[in-house]
């Protein structure tokens, strides 16, 4: 907040030197660059990709700069939201890396997480660190929208009770666990029915935990991820 309070108390200094001057017949005056000025309505910019728009019956006084100083002020402005949106990003970044806690469930399988695919899917997968990737059941797959239609396998994967599935290579545009998002993650879409009991939605390998610093609190049962 005090980034974006001193970003607009700047901008506001550059507007007073270079601005066209509204003034209302309320005592209220606004700045910026006259967009149009007709018979019913004036529109002012305030700032880029923003406007406000006064009826004519409600101005009192419109005061004119030079084009040059319109110029100068528009150039301003885009020099103040290049700043702005430089510092937000930073901003959004820090955010990003904070540690997120997600909770989990135990059972007898093991760690069972909730993960959604593509901001569109639910998946219930089992965490496992020994899995080099991602694995999805074909259900999930096929939720997802990946057509499995005469698919020819590229690899195999060993399965919980030692069987080899055929599966295949996908990359899933988005997984989140929580508010912890990991984008462009490669995964193994397996082609066979390896049994619910054995593999229900997915395995949640390593090759989304890889990009996350991550704990597990067996206690709180939570898993707690920050992003590398």
């Amino acid at each position: 907040m005090k980034i974006i309070f001193a970003l607009f108390l700047t901008l506001c200094l550059a507007a007073s030197a270079y601005a066209d001057k509204v003034y209302l017949k309320n005592g209220r005056s606004i700045e910026g660059i006259i967009k149009s000025d007709n018979a019913e309505a004036v529109e002012v910019e305030v700032g880029v990709a923003s406007s406000v728009t006064f009826l004519k019956s409600d101005v009192g006084k419109i005061v004119k700069s030079s084009q040059t100083d319109s110029s100068t002020l528009r150039q301003a402005w885009k020099s103040r939201k290049h700043e702005f949106d430089q510092k937000l990003a930073k901003l959004e970044k820090e955010k990003e890396k904070e540690p997120k806690t997600a909770g989990f469930s135990k059972s007898a399988k093991g760690i069972t997480v909730d993960v959604l695919l593509n901001d569109k899917v639910n998946a219930s997968m089992l965490l496992d660190t020994g899995a080099s990737t991602v694995m999805l059941s074909r259900n999930i797959a096929e939720k997802l929208g990946i057509n499995l239609s005469n698919v020819k396998p590229d690899l195999t994967v060993q399965v919980a009770d030692g069987r080899e599935v055929n599966a295949k290579r996908v990359v899933i545009q988005s997984m989140k666990v929580q508010e912890a998002t990991a984008l462009k993650v490669d995964a193994a879409v397996l082609l066979e029915d390896t049994g619910g009991m054995v593999f229900g939605d997915g395995l949640l390998g390593m090759s989304f935990l890889s990009k996350f610093n991550f704990k597990i609190d067996s206690d709180a049962k939570k898993l707690i991820l920050q992003k590398l």
